[in-house]
């Protein structure tokens, strides 16, 4: 018989210039980012300078945070608080419009203020201006160098330990000028004099300062839609407004803000101190500032990421770009006189928070500064000082962050953070990161080398625990233990470490090997006690990961060809010659399986004879056993693909015991028996208790790559298969029917009461290459014609008239056609067997008392992507509606278990 190959294509229309020019053009992407660093027109065209509504409403906001905290970081430094204002304006115009990180806030920082403090103290105001210029110049170098992100590799433990510990500085400090005193040149030197100014308190400074703390914590609780209203304005600006305005009000005589002439104003002088004093002070700005202007850009990238609205696309952060930009406003802050310069976190946070777009809003935030810094000092000038340092001091006192600290806790790095506080408050901030940073090279020493092991027995088995890293060190100990542990126990090796060097695992893998070779059981689990699959062993292979069940030896020939070898035929190899490797169907359109009865697809070789569909090789003994169904070798994703092989079963006869199939065959049982088995014992032993209830009868072809489990992601119990060649369903009373498939669809319908049928084709199928290639004359005129092969595929007969028809729509995949006949044919057989199914009476009847339903489903091999037929198609009295195989898209997990 013969097929006429169908010709069926869609009309073809030549593009038209403007679907080819939509084709080109760019994606959206944010209106105002910094696509173009040219300057506002950006590039050719000529593009208008816009800024968007939401860059103007979140700089004021950050400026009405920044004000009054620019002005409390200067004071608590003991600059000049015009100081603060030059940082926080040249923050915003200068790094802004340079800086890596358009979200960014940069401007006088908490993180410096000790720094700062300290420098001032030791070296004065103008020589301090000229330390910031150098650490900028210097920051332009390492940015030149390109070594931002190395900044990244130290440990967080370290980093906030240093952020505690100067908050813990500020704080203490601070809280002398709430009391209304002075504060003294350390921490040390501030807790020692507290018992002496809470003798002599303010009375006047301590209530403003008290108001202002209190207006600052209450302002984000406040309830309903009130709260909300007044949420608008930052609490940081409420809590001074409010405690100035009562201040003045009430009369209060208090020191408030005293800003001088602009004319007066310092500027940078040359030092006069000794050379190594100031490279380590301008070594001190530059880390310090640049990590935690690094760290700060990472957690703003984060932030926006995390934003739903606006929708717009913020670009991540270019860490080298940005350090340059911290380094030119460091300079220029420096030589007008300013506070150093680090990007913010909390004014950074404020700017996403209020919807800003681009980098706009971060330099209208600085030119807010500046505006002010100039026209409203008679109003600055009524700010009480203790309204300002009670601010700082609360700054300072949330640096020490309890999630950084959970953070830490849970990381076991509590000792470094509590090293590195304790060092920053007691010797400065650079003295106490270089100890933080030998305690924590310490403490990971200490960890590579302390392992703890332990032995007890629980219900007859022995647990080994192995708490720390296992290396070369801890192997002696981890021998003598695991040599202690008696050959004829079962034992379970609990491992609680990230790390397992090169000897640890061959010890371990050594042990486990000889503990199974005397019969018992050995395996590794976690400290949550979920089992341990090992790694692949170093020896070249080219079996993936994900295969545990397909038992040909890596490196080697495979059987049919070794015993082609052994009879001195040649045999060419060629990457069509291992269909299921290649994913490819076969040159001369083999069948995909053995007669209905068998689950393996026997291979065809170059010598086969392509008028007869599937013909085996001339030896019988060169079909692949890894066609073979794959619970045979184990289902599990557990089994250790690398692992080496077990002996053999000790029952084969030394004449099996030769053959290659026998050893590929003993080789995967012995690997289901070793990895798989003791995962599903447990599920294997309640079926056998309570029976299988599977949910679905599952009809498919038997080519062997068609792994059922697989797909459907299915185990033990769920599924009840029927396999066959060409996933075939014959008509009851056809001349030659085979009661086998007929007897499998009542005893599924009936007996274990199936809640649906699923019809699985796929591409490939030599059975249907078969019908297509296969002459008519070669089938003969009786039901006892032609091989066994032949007379079966005759019930995929109404198939291909279905195909040839005019009275039936094509059934294709949602998307395109079907890429060949061959393909065609294969979803035809889909829907005419599921046809053939409503034929059988049990099938009828469970379908006319609403219990019963049919899928269509369709597998593509090269794709690995499975096509379900549209809802309705199967499940009427006829077929004529269109018949579409929809593509099955992937799921997230939860939506999966929804």
């Amino acid at each position: 018989m013969t097929a006429a190959i169908p010709t069926r294509t869609a009309p073809t229309e030549p593009a038209s210039p403007l679907a080819r020019i939509s084709r080109l053009r760019r994606p959206r992407r944010p209106p105002h980012d910094d696509r173009d660093d040219r300057g506002g027109q950006g590039g050719r065209g000529g593009r208008r300078f816009r800024i968007a509504g939401a860059d103007v409403s979140a700089s004021i906001s950050v400026f009405l945070i920044a004000l009054p905290l620019s002005l409390g970081i200067a004071l608590a430094t003991g600059a000049p608080l015009q100081a603060g204002l030059v940082a926080a304006a040249v923050g915003g115009l200068v790094v802004g419009r340079l800086g890596g990180a358009p979200l960014q806030v940069s401007g006088p920082a908490a993180g410096l203020t000790v720094v700062t403090a300290d420098l001032i103290q030791q070296f004065g105001w103008r020589v301090t201006c000229f330390i910031t210029i150098c650490a900028g110049l210097a920051q332009l170098g390492l940015a030149a160098l390109r070594v931002a992100r190395s900044a990244l590799a130290v440990s967080p433990a370290i980093v906030h330990g240093m952020l505690a510990g100067i908050g813990v500085t500020i704080a203490l400090a601070q809280l002398h000028i709430v009391l209304g005193g002075t504060p003294q040149s350390s921490a040390v030197d501030n807790v020692r004099g507290l018992p002496a100014q809470l003798a002599n308190l303010h009375p006047g400074a301590l209530s403003v300062s008290l108001l202002t703390i209190a207006v600052l914590l209450a302002w984000p609780r406040i309830p309903g839609r009130t709260g909300r209203i007044v949420r608008k304005i930052p609490g940081t600006l409420a809590a001074v407004a409010i405690a100035t305005t009562l201040a003045a009000l009430a009369g209060i005589s208090l020191e408030r803000v005293d800003l001088p002439s602009w004319s007066s104003h310092a500027l940078p002088a040359l030092p006069e101190g000794p050379v190594l004093g100031l490279l380590a002070a301008v070594l001190t700005v530059t880390l310090v500032g640049s990590v935690e202007s690094l760290l700060s850009a990472v957690a703003v990238d984060k932030l926006a990421a995390a934003r739903k609205k606006p929708g717009v696309h913020i670009p991540r952060a270019r860490l080298d770009r940005e350090l340059a930009g911290q380094g030119a406003g460091n300079v220029v802050s420096g030589a007008l006189g300013g506070l150093p310069i680090t990007g913010v976190a909390v004014r950074s946070a404020a700017n996403v928070a209020s919807g800003a777009v681009s980098r706009h809003s971060t330099m209208l935030h600085g030119l807010w500064v500046a505006i002010a810094a100039l026209l409203l000092v008679p109003v600055l000038d009524l700010i009480p000082l203790a309204a300002l340092a009670a601010l700082v001091m609360v700054v300072g006192v949330q640096m020490v962050n309890l999630v950084h600290l959970r953070s830490v806790q849970r990381n076991r790095e509590m000792l470094v953070y509590a090293v590195t506080l304790a060092a920053v408050v007691f010797t400065g901030v650079l003295e106490g990161v270089v100890i933080g940073i030998a305690v924590a090279v310490a403490v990971a020493l200490h960890r590579l080398t302390r392992t703890r092991i332990t032995v007890e027995v629980q219900d007859g088995i022995h647990r080994v625990r192995a708490r720390g890293q296992l290396t070369f060190l801890a192997v002696p100990r981890l021998s003598r233990v695991l040599h202690q542990v008696p050959w004829d126990t079962d034992c379970v090796v609990e491992l609680d470490g990230s790390f397992m060097d090169h000897a640890a695992f061959e010890a371990l893998h050594d042990w486990q090997m000889a503990h199974i070779a005397h019969g018992r059981m050995a395996e590794f689990t976690g400290r949550a006690g979920g089992r341990i699959a090992a790694p692949a062993t170093e020896s070249p292979t080219c079996c993936p990961p994900w295969t545990p069940w397909r038992n040909h030896q890596c490196g080697e020939h495979s059987p049919a060809q070794l015993n082609a070898s052994q009879r001195g035929e040649q045999t060419r190899v060629t990457p069509s010659t291992d269909a299921a490797s290649s994913g490819a169907p076969p040159t001369h359109a083999p069948a995909s399986g053995a007669p209905p009865t068998h689950t393996s697809s026997p291979h065809t070789s170059s010598t086969a004879d392509p008028s007869v569909p599937g013909q085996p090789a001339s030896d019988p003994s060169a079909s692949d056993l890894s066609a073979s169904d794959p619970s045979a070798s184990g289902l599990s994703g557990t089994a250790w693909p690398g692992a080496k092989k077990t002996p053999m079963c000790h029952t084969l006869s030394a004449g099996a015991a030769r053959s290659p199939g026998v050893r590929q065959l003993a080789s995967g049982i012995s690997s289901f028996q070793r990895n798989t088995a003791p995962l599903v014992r447990g599920e294997l032993a309640r079926l056998a208790r309570e029976g299988q209830r599977p949910s679905q009868l599952f009809l498919t072809c038997a080519d062997s790559r068609l792994i059922t489990s697989m797909i459907t992601s299915s185990g033990p119990g769920d599924l009840f298969t029927v396999r066959n060649v060409g996933n075939l369903v014959p008509l009851p009373g056809a001349d030659g029917a085979d009661d086998s498939v007929a007897a499998a669809i009542e005893y599924a319908v009936d007996v274990l009461r199936v809640e649906s049928i699923t019809v699985c084709g796929h591409s490939g199928c030599g059975a249907m290459q078969a019908l297509l290639n296969t002459p008519a004359e070669a089938d003969g005129d009786g039901p006892g014609a032609g091989t066994p092969l032949r007379r079966w595929l005759r019930h995929g007969l109404p198939s291909l008239e279905r195909m040839q028809s005019s009275q039936h729509s094509w059934a294709r995949l949602s998307g395109r056609l079907p890429a060949d006949a061959v393909e065609q044919l294969c979803l035809t057989n889909v829907v005419q067997q599921l046809e053939h199914l409503r034929a059988h009476e049990s099938v009828a009847r469970r379908l006319a008392e609403g219990t019963l339903e049919l899928h269509g489903m369709y597998f593509h091999v090269g794709e690995a992507q499975a096509y379900l037929l549209a809802d309705g198609v199967g499940a009427r009295d006829d077929f004529s509606g269109e018949e579409v195989f929809n593509r099955v898209a992937p799921t997230t997990l939860e939506e999966s278990r929804a």
